[in-house]
């Protein structure tokens, strides 16, 4: 693995001549934005993303505000999902072209948090893709029944290419992540990029955040940016982000 010192740089977003296109994907979980948005918003700017996968969006009082505040201040726009979702959102950047959305409630385990998916097909160029937001379950059997409705949805949409990525509250040994992993691409395993682990900012010590992408996808890179502000990325929010560049066939 490289250092960070001699690491090449993650392919900026481009469309190609034949239609097909590259695009930086970035998923976060960011706490409900109760860490400082300032800095949050900062570290999604620098990572100059074409699509973000939210968790953890604001749910409540004046979610909307909020979460448009946010998609203002990193030069982005709301795709779907957000209080409607559960906690998971989609925001894109102007590159990409919008076919249809939808916000998906899970079924309700009592006693348990509420959770979703917030999905979307959007266009670059000439690529299709269908894209999912998570956020799974700190329960270890109700998180394993919702990766399968997770990789259901994926199949569902009416796309050839996914990317589905987000809060997979377990890691890439757990019988949920190698659920996943059996049927789309783990982009970090796939292509090594920066750092590993997601968790905590104050202590990288597991990956529980990933990008998943159905098997047509190129991917280019994954990883925790390492060009990231380390006093920005603790300010921000009580995990680090995931940054991949992907080729999206036509």
């Amino acid at each position: 693995m490289p250092t960070d010192a001699t690491l090449a740089p993650l392919p900026n977003s481009r469309t190609e001549a034949d239609g097909s296109a590259v695009i930086r994907v970035l998923s976060y979980n960011i706490r409900s934005m109760r860490d400082s948005p300032v800095a949050l918003a900062r570290v999604m700017k620098a990572c100059a993303p074409d699509l973000v996968l939210i968790q953890e969006a604001p749910r409540f009082f004046r979610w909307r505000k909020k979460l448009a505040r946010l998609a203002r201040a990193a030069d982005l726009v709301i795709l779907s999902g957000g209080g409607s979702a559960a906690g998971p959102a989609l925001l894109c950047s102007l590159r990409a072209t919008v076919e249809r959305t939808e916000d998906v409630l899970l079924p309700l385990t009592p006693g348990l948090h509420r959770r979703g998916f917030a999905t979307a097909v959007v266009r670059f160029g000439g690529a299709r893709l269908g894209v999912v937001s998570c956020h799974l379950s700190l329960q270890k059997d109700e998180r394993y029944a919702q990766g399968g409705l997770l990789l259901d949805r994926v199949a569902a949409m009416g796309v050839e290419h996914v990317v589905a990525g987000g809060d997979l509250n377990e890691r890439p040994g757990g019988r949920t992540f190698r659920r996943l992993a059996g049927v789309l691409n783990d982009c970090w395993a796939v292509a090594p990029w920066g750092r590993e682990h997601t968790s905590t900012p104050d202590d990288p010590h597991q990956r529980i955040d990933a990008i998943l992408a159905t098997k047509g996808i190129e991917v280019l890179g994954c990883g925790v940016p390492p060009f990231l502000d380390e006093n920005e990325l603790r300010a921000a929010t009580d995990h680090l982000p995931v940054l991949a560049a992907l080729r999206i066939p036509v």
